[in-house]
């Protein structure tokens, strides 16, 4: 895709809306919405990477109960024409069709690539990639296998099965992050390594991720980036690419 003259794309990740209680979480969820609507006026794109929710679990007719301002204003933008690319996190793995068929929204499982204005963009949340994080790759795995998720929705009423969730997912905690979000060092850092290790592979000129809660901008060599977006909990901070360049901003 060739970016139009004065529109840019944009990338956000981690606002764990929810947490730790809906209540608490309202004033960030009323400046994700503000931040959105002043992008849309220059948007060519806009890409989501994930935990836009501290917990979400789709039923076959039952959706998670509130959220409606950053949900109409996703289905707004959308509607206006913008495509919207979300890639889903730790935290909403169960995603089950609801932003396809009512936002108009794709939604991604694994990391994908983009190619804006010859630049190749690799995008994903980034959670159980690379090496390590071996406790959270085995409880993933049980998280996405088909029949947990089968026990999970026929067994537990939705009210229960969601206040279980949520519960769970505050305990876990990314969202606090004093002792999971911090810098260990480039070659500490898991996702560091794997976007090198996909560079010996084939050439990118960015690879884009979130998870981590941190803004970071490592040279990778040969014309390389990695960028991690932050988060909207401590940050509030974002990517945007102006044809030319990716940037972190924070709002």
């Amino acid at each position: 895709m060739q970016i139009p003259e004065g529109k840019k794309i944009y990338f956000a990740s981690d606002n764990h809306l929810g947490a730790p209680t809906k209540q608490a979480s309202l004033p960030r969820e009323k400046k994700f919405v503000a931040w959105l609507d002043e992008i849309k006026k220059d948007a060519a794109v806009i890409f989501l990477l994930g935990d836009l929710f501290d917990f979400w679990m789709e039923y076959k007719r039952v959706v998670p109960k509130g959220f409606t301002r950053t949900l109409g204003k996703l289905a707004e933008i959308s509607d206006s024409g913008i495509p919207i690319h979300y890639f889903v996190g730790n935290h909403d793995l169960w995603m089950n069709g609801y932003f396809e068929e009512e936002l108009g929204i794709p939604v991604y499982h694994k990391p994908k690539e983009f190619t804006f204005n010859d630049k190749t963009f690799f995008i994903g949340h980034g959670d159980g990639l690379g090496p390590g994080d071996k406790g959270y790759k085995r409880m993933k795995k049980v998280f996405t296998n088909p029949i947990c998720k089968w026990l999970f929705k026929r067994l537990l009423h939705p009210d229960f099965g969601m206040r279980i969730g949520h519960y769970m997912s505050v305990k876990n905690k990314l969202i606090s992050g004093d002792d999971d979000a911090k810098f260990l060092g480039e070659n500490n850092e898991w996702l560091v390594q794997y976007s090198r290790k996909k560079l010996e592979e084939q050439h990118r000129d960015y690879f884009v991720f979130g998870h981590r809660h941190l803004p970071l901008d490592i040279d990778l060599g040969h014309n390389s980036k990695y960028i991690n977006l932050g988060d909207w909990i401590s940050y509030y901070t974002y990517g945007i690419f102006d044809g030319k360049k990716l940037e972190l901003k924070t709002y």
